[in-house]
Formats: structure tokens, sequence, C-alpha cells
């Protein structure tokens, strides 16, 4: 089912609002963007369930550790009812720094809920983008992130 333009765009304004809380490091803000059941599976595997986990989760590693930030490129949203699916690619800037890391790239989906006008974040999955064995596809994913925006 194709989605419409409030599910596409809403959506895509839910994912964008998590992106941004974690370049500005705000860990609340992430979790807002979560289901109260909600559920992350990060970059090395580690899953979080819960809104409060998640922020719980972030809070420390925010205040201890300086973050790289997110540039992205949504590639579709697709929607069945009140649920909807976004699949992005993602790459990482150092802070201070313009080069994508190629190591960090992934690949991130949400599945998210609409109750009334608000979306909610059921489920984040950041899975890296490693592309073993295709030098050509990870060379020209990094080279297209390299000229992606911020959210």
């Amino acid at each position: 089912m194709r989605c419409d333009m409030d599910t596409t765009d809403g959506v895509r304004e839910l994912y964008l609002r998590l992106l941004r809380a974690w370049n500005d490091r705000d860990a609340q803000a992430m979790g807002d963007c979560f289901a109260t059941d909600g559920a992350m599976i990060g970059f090395d595997g580690s899953i979080v369930d819960g809104r409060t986990r998640v922020i719980e989760h972030l809070a420390p590693i925010f205040a201890d550790h300086p973050t790289a930030s997110y540039v992205t490129i949504v590639r579709s949203v697709r929607s069945v009812g009140d649920t909807a699916i976004l699949l992005a690619d993602a790459g990482m800037r150092r802070p201070g720094a313009d080069a994508i890391i190629p190591e960090a790239n992934a690949r991130q989906t949400i599945v998210a809920t609409r109750s009334g006008d608000a979306w909610s974040i059921d489920l984040f999955q950041n899975t890296p983008a490693a592309l073993h064995g295709d030098e050509d596809g990870r060379t020209a994913l990094t080279a297209e992130l390299a000229v992606a925006h911020a959210p």
C-alpha cells in the first residue's frame, strides 16, 4: 500500500526528529520519538526496550562521549493502515569534520504507528552497511552520503 502524503511526511519528520535529537545529543528528545514500549536495536546489536530505557541508555553516552553526527537519505516510506516502515541510509561525521566515516555507514529502519495525528517509533534498527564483498557499492554509498544533509 502506498503512503498518502500525510503518512509520508509524518513518518519522515519523525525519523528526522530522531536523528536531530541524536545530533543535538538530547536523550530525552530522542526517547520522546518512541512509543512507550518502543524498541531500539543499535549499530552494535544491542537491544533497548521501552522509551524510558532508551533515554537511560542514551543519556550516559551523550554525557561521556563526543558522538559523531548523522546525515541521511530517506529511501522509502511504506504504510499498512496506521503503521509505516521507513528505510534510510545514514552516514556519520566526527565532531568538527566534514568527511563521512565509511565504517559507520548504516541502513536504518523505523516501524512507526499513528495514534490520531501523531506518529511514534515502535522499532528503530540501525544496521551496519558494511557491504562485504561490494567495494564499489560501499564507495558509492559513502560518496552519496558525503553530499547528504544533516536532518
